[in-house]
């Protein structure tokens, strides 16, 4: 009996088995999954590290050079028409006088104070800083691998270089070396961590987060930073965000004010184009600060420029200023009116609207009073913190004498804004947890027990026409508690099997 013939390949339906099934890619599968090839953890562990160096030492070389380089041109172009060959030698030692002063000026942007003349200038010009941490993150972005070797050796060898440029910096002392090689750390590893983090591949902050709570966790046992401390952090940031725009708008609307102030300091020093170059930079470098002292004029205390000088939403007491023309677009005393003095209602409002995004992102069948009190710390203290560090580093020594008080009182200026933004937060979460109380029936049902009438205990009432009881009033029967109350009972709450499976959870992942 002869074996039945074989299909063709032309009769073969698509996708049909056949009696041998066509062989399957096992091979290439179990040699990536089962045979993993080992990785060179040496030569690996080396290339980070030398991307990390790579990306500090250009991001160093780029903001310093923003810097230097005006600085010198500024000097040469001025310069240019008294040039001659027996003033070289001197030319050579004014410039490197005035190299010497842009990296001072570097270094003060990066928090180490500025001697010139027996003068000390610790007041930090924070958009050298700004610039520095920008150039930072966009090299790591571009060249430096994500990971902690890059991370590390980034940061090093930013701090190393600081400390370099501040030893060789004639305008720096000594004594500042270990404050410049502790800035470098700071400053280089923020900037690294920023560009790191913001690659492809690199894991974002929320899992960075999850994957420290969950250490934490198997470390001590407890959650150390729940869910919703988490969330009121991020509402927190939302209120550093419309602190700082509110403040810029502000800050333009006092310059549109001043302009004519502002021409005229221009027009009475004559700087010329290259000295208008100087002044712009100059300029440029203080605008984050004025920024941050609008936010002190917002939250109420207001900021200094000077002893016995003050601003703020009130009153003005200003007096003579530095001949800077940023400065002359500073609010005078028609900035201080019945108007302004309702500025620090905006801080509150930014508060409202923390306690709003963190509430749309609750499940308000869930959300327990220790859920609440966790969102409103984590709204408090973001821009708590944020305004007591960068009020700190806007403030300082602006020059001697009465320039000595420059700034706004960072402990003053952190605390009412974290009181004002939380009182408005407060007053949006603590009213929808009550509303949501009040539906549910919990405030209602304790009320009408307690409105209701009760016999004292173990005095039955007394029936006969002589010793009758007086007539008790039912307050909750006459406010019509107690109709209410039975209606919200035929009503089942939302319990948490209509949220997540599993532990029920005051957040709404959804959301």
């Amino acid at each position: 009996m002869s074996a039945p013939p074989r299909p063709s390949a032309a009769s073969r339906t698509p996708g049909a088995r056949t009696s041998r099934p066509a062989s399957r890619p096992t091979a290439r599968r179990s040699r990536l999954v089962e045979e993993p090839v080992p990785a060179e953890r040496g030569p690996l562990a080396l290339s980070h590290i030398v991307s990390g160096v790579l990306s500090a030492g250009q991001a160093l070389v780029l903001s310093l050079a923003v810097v230097v380089l005006p600085a010198v041109v500024a000097y040469l172009v001025g310069t240019a028409t008294m040039a001659s060959t027996v003033d070289a030698p001197d030319d050579a030692a004014q410039v490197r006088s005035a190299v010497d002063v842009a990296m001072g000026i570097w270094l003060l942007g990066h928090g180490v104070p500025l001697t010139a003349d027996a003068v000390t200038v610790s007041l930090a010009p924070l958009g050298v800083a700004a610039l520095a941490l920008f150039v930072m993150y966009v090299s790591a972005k571009r060249f430096a691998t994500a990971s902690v070797h890059a991370w590390a050796a980034g940061a090093v060898t930013y701090a190393l270089c600081t400390t370099a440029v501040a030893a060789i910096a004639g305008s720096a002392p000594g004594w500042t070396l270990p404050v410049a090689t502790l800035a470098g750390l700071v400053m280089g590893g923020l900037g690294m961590a920023l560009g790191i983090l913001a690659r492809p591949d690199a894991p974002t902050a929320a899992e960075i987060g999850e994957r420290a709570e969950a250490l934490a966790h198997r470390l001590t046992g407890v959650h150390l930073v729940p869910a919703t401390l988490r969330l009121g952090l991020r509402a927190g940031a939302v209120v550093v965000a419309l602190l700082v725009g509110g403040a810029a708008l502000l800050v333009a609307a006092w310059a549109l004010a001043g302009r004519a102030t502002s021409s005229d300091i221009i027009t009475s020093l004559e700087p010329g184009w290259t000295g208008g170059v100087v002044f712009a930079v100059a300029q440029l470098a203080l605008l984050p600060n004025v920024v941050l002292w609008a936010v002190a004029w917002l939250a109420g205390p207001g900021f200094a420029v000077g002893e016995g000088t003050s601003f703020t939403p009130f009153g003005t007491i200003s007096g003579p200023l530095p001949a800077i023309p940023l400065l002359g677009a500073l609010p005078g005393d028609d900035w201080a009116n019945p108007v302004s003095a309702w500025a620090p209602v905006l801080v509150v409002a930014c508060g409202v609207v923390a306690g709003l995004f963190a509430w749309r992102r609750l499940e308000p069948t869930l959300v327990r009073w220790s859920d609440v009190g966790w969102v409103l710390t984590g709204i408090v203290l973001t821009p708590g913190v944020v305004m007591l560090v960068a009020q700190w580093a806007a403030a300082g020594a602006g020059g001697p004498g009465r320039l000595s008080d420059v700034g706004a009182n960072p402990l003053v200026t952190a605390g009412l804004v974290a009181a004002e933004v939380g009182g408005g937060a407060a007053a949006v979460l603590l009213g929808a947890k009550l509303d949501v109380v009040s539906r549910r029936g919990e405030i209602g049902g304790g009320l009408t027990a307690w409105l209701r009438p009760t016999a004292p205990a173990g005095e039955p009432p007394e029936d006969g026409p002589d010793d009758r009881a007086p007539e008790v009033v039912d307050l909750a029967a006459e406010l019509g508690l107690a109709e209410e109350q039975a209606r919200t009972d035929d009503v089942e709450p939302a319990g948490p099997s209509d949220g997540p499976t599993g532990e029920a959870s005051a957040t709404d992942p959804g959301k």
